[in-house]
């Protein structure tokens, strides 16, 4: 991967520093100083315009800064209707929009636009991850968390930094998870169980064995951590995403479970057949934005159809597939019932039975949220599925 750098003018000389970035956005081309003299209308104006500002004055100053350019965003008249664009595109049918599926990528598209206005206010990174700014916290372990070992100076956005140091206190002091008894602690990059609904899904069901498992798509190892706290003798986590599987082998050594659990990187099924096989998608189908996305957005279903697809060949005879899935999608348009009967159906597999949840986290009870309508009705469900 090419690394990118960032290009200023400063007292008179040409300057560069590696650009990072989690989000995947490109170093800005138009970059020009800012300090505590820097006004929160001309920030805004220059972040409209494409410009981004390089920090110069008090750390402090620079979050207040960026707070009040949110609250300008989030002020501005919105366009009654807008096209969609490129970064609202989606995987749903080329059929006629549902009003809930007009109204997500128009949230979409909000979402982003103020994702790239507020990136335009960057802050100078050290060669050890250290902010050169005055009153700056110290960052550098959630820095090295999310970027890798310092080795040389870099510019970073203010809101990315401020995600970073969030995602560090998360991994510090860990999700209680009530049906585990204990917390799961995630790194940044990995969806965190902040939704515990699905993990009491199932702690809840029948197990089919005690034998072994599969969990694919193991995160933060809280389902693997689930069965073989309830008693699964066996069970291989799986996971493309390297963060992944540090964070979950990391989590079940925290919690004396690397006798009974193992981690392996792979794209969906290890070898060998168990009697259950746990999947917890992206319940999403849209492409993502970012990177980080990948853990609520599956890009043409392509976990959910692979899961279904290679199901079949991966369970011992009488053996149940899990598949942990909310229907949001379906509320917003996007993938219809239907659809996913016949996924299920045209992989070999049937429906032995369903178990319905109705999550409780706080967007559910958000009416100003744009697509309340849809997390007001979402059900969170495991499907166990067989071989047909």
């Amino acid at each position: 991967m090419n690394t990118q750098v960032v290009r200023w003018t400063e007292a008179g000389e040409d300057r560069s520093a590696r650009w990072r970035s989690e989000s995947g956005a490109p170093a800005p081309k138009r970059v020009v100083i800012a300090d505590d003299e820097t006004t929160a209308d001309a920030a805004y104006r220059m972040a409209c315009e494409g410009t981004a500002m390089l920090w110069r004055g008090d750390f402090h100053n620079a979050r207040q800064l960026l707070q009040a350019m949110a609250r300008r965003i989030d002020r501005k008249p919105r366009r009654s209707n807008p096209k969609p664009g490129p970064a609202a595109a989606t995987d749903a049918p080329a059929t006629e929009p549902t009003p809930s599926a007009v109204a997500f990528h128009r949230h979409r598209q909000a979402q982003n636009l103020r994702a790239r206005t507020l990136g335009m206010l960057l802050v100078p990174l050290g060669p050890d991850h250290a902010v050169e700014l005055r009153r700056a916290p110290d960052v550098r372990l959630a820095c090295a968390e999310a970027y890798g070992p310092a080795d040389e100076p870099s510019i970073a956005s203010l809101r990315e930094l401020l995600g970073l140091i969030g995602a560090h206190e998360w991994r510090r002091k860990g999700v209680e998870i009530a049906s585990l008894g204990d917390r799961i602690h995630p790194h940044y990059g990995v969806f965190s169980p902040v939704r515990s609904e699905y993990v009491d899904l199932v702690a809840e069901a029948a197990l089919p064995s005690l034998v072994s498992a599969f969990d694919i798509g193991t995160g933060t190892g809280i389902l693997a951590a689930v069965l073989a706290g309830r008693g699964v003798k066996h069970v291989v986590a799986t996971d493309l995403d390297q963060r992944a599987v540090d964070c979950a082998g990391e989590n079940l050594a925290r919690l004396g479970l690397t006798d009974r659990v193992s981690v392996l990187r792979t794209d969906l099924f290890p070898l060998g057949r168990a009697p259950l096989v746990v999947c917890n998608p992206p319940w999403v189908p849209a492409r993502p934005a970012t990177p980080v996305d990948h853990a609520v957005y599956d890009p043409g279903s392509r976990m959910l159809l692979g899961f279904l697809d290679g199901l079949a060949e991966h369970l011992e005879p009488g053996g149940e597939g899990w598949l942990l899935l909310s229907d949001l999608a379906e509320h917003l348009g996007l993938r219809t019932r239907e659809e996913l009967l016949a996924a299920i159906d045209a992989a070999g597999l049937t429906v032995l039975g369903r178990a319905d949840i109705q999550p409780t986290h706080r967007r559910v009870f958000d009416e100003s949220d744009p697509l309340h309508v849809a997390r007001a009705a979402e059900v969170t469900s495991l499907w166990r599925l067989g071989v047909r």
